[in-house]
């Protein structure tokens, strides 16, 4: 099963209200998996990092402007990273290092919380290789919540898929994914070449 749920709907009372909602599917999921090619996990971003995407997601979309509230809540969201309860697996396209958010002050402070969080038990983050050649076409990002949910987020919609058919191919991407993904201290060096990056620019 597919379900859309257009933003503008789920957004009409401003972003507090669906990050609550994203903190119930994150508490509830004991293992979670992301693919994210372009942008920082929203679970691992910095109160900086976020401030700018949750206001031009307001600014898009045109909804509530409530954005320190959406920001407070996403925050808050990041506990299932040290609560011991929880373990996600997360792939980020190299790109997502060095798509601009907020400017070189924000990037650097991002690169930053990715290092210190880096080796948390509860999480294995890896980094695709702009130049990796992988065994699957290019594909936009996706979270996947235990095995019973992929949730997507596009320009106008949320997509939730359940079918567990839909759901197994999602698993097969994702291995697909991780044999070409630098993991462990080849994935650091990545974030630290990034790191330079924004500090130097």
């Amino acid at each position: 099963m597919t379900n859309l749920v257009p933003w503008q709907q789920r957004l009409s009372s401003g972003t507090e209200d669906i990050q609550d909602e994203v903190i119930r599917w994150y508490q509830q999921t004991r293992h979670g998996k992301a693919y994210i090619p372009a942008m920082i996990w929203g679970t691992l971003q910095t109160e900086a990092y976020a401030t700018v995407i949750l206001r031009r997601v307001v600014d898009f979309l045109e909804v509530p402007n409530d954005v320190p509230a959406g920001v407070a809540k996403r925050m808050e969201r990041q506990q299932v990273l040290y609560d011991g309860e929880h373990h996600y697996d997360v792939i980020l396209g190299e790109q997502a290092l060095y798509t601009n958010v907020g400017g070189p002050t924000v990037m650097r402070e991002q690169m930053q919380r990715l290092l210190r969080d880096f080796d948390l038990p509860s999480l294995k983050l890896g980094i695709l290789p702009r130049t990796a050649e992988t065994d699957v076409v290019p594909m936009p990002g996706f979270n996947m919540h235990d095995n019973g949910r992929a949730h997507y987020e596009l320009v106008s919609t949320g997509v939730d898929i359940t079918d567990p058919s839909e759901l197994a191919l999602h698993d097969k991407a994702l291995a697909a994914l991780s044999e070409a993904t630098y993991f462990g201290d080849l994935a650091k060096d990545l974030i630290n070449e990034a790191l330079v990056f924004w500090s130097n620019d």
